[in-house]
This record gives C-alpha cells, sequence and structure tokens, in this order.
C-alpha cells in the first residue's frame, strides 16, 4: 500500500531585532563579555596592499538612516585570494577578509578600516572586479540582504565585471560603487546602501 506522504507548514518568519546587535556585536554595544570582538578585525596587521577606510549609511524609503543594522563584508586580499582552502591562493598570517560592524545608534554611520582587495577569479574562470560582498540585517528585515560595493576608481574592472553586466540599467549598476575621497591623506570610500527607492541599491539572490 502506497505510503501517505506528509508535508511540513513552512516556520513562520521573524525580523531580526531589536536587540541582534547585542547577541553579534556585544562591545560595540557595551557589553564587554567576550575577550576578542568576534569579527572586528577584518585584514589583520599583515596584509599587504592599500590601506583603506570605508564608511556609509543604511537608508530606509523615507531618506533616514537605519540605527540598528549588523553588516558582515568579506573580501579578497590585495592578491585576489580569499581566506579559504578554495579561495585561489595563500593569504597573510592572519588574514581573515571577513568583520562585522554596526551601525551608531545616534547617527546611523558605520565605518571600518581595511585593505584594498585585488581582482578575483569568479565562477567560469572570469576576472572579478576589486569589491566587498555585504550582508545586511536590521529589525524589519525578514531576510539577509547580499550586496556588493564596487570601487570608483576601477573603472576598466568594473566596465569588465560579470556580475555588474548582469544589471540592465546604468542608474541602478551606480547603486553599487563607492566614491572614493581622502581624509588626512589616507583614501576613505562611501558606500551608503539604500533600501527602498528610486536609487535603492542592487541586492542579490544568493
Amino acid at each position: 500500500m502506497p505510503q501517505k506522504l506528509e508535508y511540513l507548514r513552512e516556520t513562520a518568519s521573524q525580523t531580526a531585532g531589536p536587540f541582534v546587535h547585542i547577541g553579534l556585536a556585544p562591545g560595540a554595544a557595551g557589553f564587554d563579555i567576550y575577550r576578542e570582538e568576534l569579527g572586528h578585525d577584518i585584514a589583520g596587521p599583515n596584509a599587504q596592499g592599500e590601506r583603506i577606510r570605508v564608511e556609509g549609511q543604511v537608508i530606509d524609503g523615507t531618506g533616514s538612516p537605519v540605527k540598528d543594522v549588523l553588516l558582515e563584508v568579506w573580501q579578497a586580499n590585495a592578491a585576489g585570494c580569499y581566506a579559504h582552502p578554495e579561495g585561489g591562493g595563500p593569504v597573510e598570517e592572519g588574514f581573515r577578509g571577513w568583520g562585522r560592524v554596526i551601525t551608531d545608534f545616534e547617527t546611523g554611520e558605520w565605518g571600518f578600516d581595511t585593505v584594498k582587495p585585488g581582482a578575483a577569479m569568479g565562477r567560469g574562470g572570469r576576472m572579478m572586479a576589486p569589491h566587498l560582498n555585504f550582508w545586511i540585517v536590521a529589525r524589519g528585515i525578514n531576510i539577509g540582504l547580499n550586496t556588493r560595493m564596487y570601487f570608483s576608481d576601477e573603472d576598466a574592472a568594473n566596465a569588465a565585471d560579470p556580475t555588474i553586466n548582469l544589471i540592465e540599467w546604468e542608474r541602478r549598476r551606480a547603486t553599487l560603487i563607492a566614491a572614493r575621497a581622502e581624509r588626512d591623506g589616507a583614501p576613505v570610500y562611501r558606500f551608503d546602501i539604500r533600501l527602498q527607492g528610486d536609487d535603492e541599491t542592487v541586492f542579490f539572490d544568493i
């Protein structure tokens, strides 16, 4: 006799928060409970390449900064290699290529220091332009959002990048490009992430 199939109902979704920052980044939230904050150091002291600062805000559909966001970032080193057995090659001692930050509770600003990544090999043997990968979670977001940040001073590499070229409209592509400036002689890239609206950042389903 055929066995009757039983289907499980989908589990209800729930937004992250309002205290997600306490569990995932307690030091930044004022709780001294870890000897070393998880994900605080992205590049490590031995990483080669150009040292950079990356800053921005996460902005909602009304144009206001969201002030309880957690962002995770992962990247290749300056040689285009990830800290992974299949990451394309060796990385410097202490290079994690991964970090975690939260937004300032008053201003909504976030930022971190790292090294500028190099071009990395992607699927199918196609070279990817230098970029940072972001995962964003906050109160009101049911599923973490994935996006990328590319660099405004990498025009030629950006024009050939296979992921950017999946985006049909130039205006939408521009939402992934961080503008380079200098502060006290050091490079600073500005990358504001817009959750809704005409200039909504491109997010990827991965």
